[in-house]
């Protein structure tokens, strides 16, 4: 709301801030005029410069691909790995143009959906709908199609270090028909949105900002997850989808939707864990299939309980 914006007006812009926005617009403005296919694909050549010969993060994307994948030979890791910065730079540059492409384009995005009457059903019934994403596929795609086809949807988001860009990405998110709720509000607005029967949705593989965490096992190792979403779930009954949008092979995506499984069993401690236990192996099972669309240069396993055996620990550290 205004409120929130007249906040965001407040914070120091420098004059780095100012040079790294102008330098978006122009090339968003040079992408947009070579089209969407054409801006993807000079995305994932430059992603792969990152990879080699740049080598940013290399050692870190290639130690977590091969810890995740112990039956994979170095040529095979490599692949991925060199993938993966393709997939990133595709990411980055499809994010930047969203907003120029309007509701049809956004729609046609998406080549076809498993699961579309799940989220039907829960808007109908009128309980709210959290939806849970990883870093995997092109999450922006999955949230700006879920409001184009219609659906009232909340994203909750972190604050990011340059004020203009930060607003000028929120507000183009809004454009799409989003509303965009920063972490530290997140507790308070999901509370009301639920009860208003709107979508929430949620990137559930990275620690947040004043929401609690838990440690669950992603390909084995422990690996700290918010615990935020699966604490709705249980407390206001709401229907929870692990969602994400595949890039296929004709650049087009397919938006998935799966339940997540939980089970209640009086233990409010032990069946939150559960329920983030279950979205992360829903989100494994995505990277498993398609592992070139998983952010590996997040450091996943950073973070983990002080008893972690010594051949589960952090990989990249």
């Amino acid at each position: 709301g205004p409120v929130a914006l007249e906040a965001e007006m407040t914070r120091p812009v420098s004059i780095a801030h100012r040079l790294e926005y102008a330098g978006l617009r122009a090339a968003v403005a040079a992408l947009s005029a070579v089209g969407w296919r054409r801006a993807s694909s000079l995305g994932g050549a430059l992603g792969r410069l990152g990879y080699r010969p740049f080598g940013v993060r290399r050692d870190v994307v290639e130690r977590q691909i091969a810890a995740a994948f112990p039956e994979w030979n170095a040529d095979r890791v490599a692949q991925v790995a060199r993938a993966s910065y393709d997939h990133l730079g595709r990411l980055a540059v499809e994010t930047a143009l969203m907003p120029s492409l309007g509701r049809e384009r956004i729609l046609d995005l998406v080549s076809r959906t498993t699961g579309w009457d799940l989220v039907e059903q829960a808007i109908e019934a009128r309980r709210g709908l959290l939806l849970i994403a990883g870093h995997f596929g092109n999450w922006e795609v999955s949230g700006a199609y879920i409001a184009a086809r219609g659906v009232p949807v909340d994203v909750i988001v972190r604050r990011m270090s340059n004020p203009i860009f930060d607003r000028y990405l929120n507000q183009t998110r809004a454009d799409l028909g989003m509303t965009v709720v920063y972490d530290a509000d997140a507790v308070r607005r999901t509370t009301r949105s639920l009860k208003e029967g709107r979508a929430i949705g949620f990137l559930a593989d990275q620690g947040v900002l004043n929401l609690a965490s838990t440690h669950v096992p992603f390909f084995g190792r422990p690996a700290k997850t918010p615990r935020g979403p699966a604490v709705f779930t249980l407390r206001y009954h709401v229907p929870t989808l692990f969602v994400a949008a595949i890039r296929e092979p004709d650049g087009r995506f397919h938006l998935s939707f799966q339940n997540v499984p939980y089970e209640e069993t009086g233990d409010r401690e032990r069946d939150v864990d559960g329920i983030v236990a279950s979205y992360t192996r829903i989100l494994e099972g995505l990277v498993r299939q398609t592992p070139e669309q998983y952010f590996w240069q997040h450091r996943r396993w950073k973070h983990q309980p002080a008893d972690t055996l010594p051949a589960l620990r952090d990989p990249a550290a």
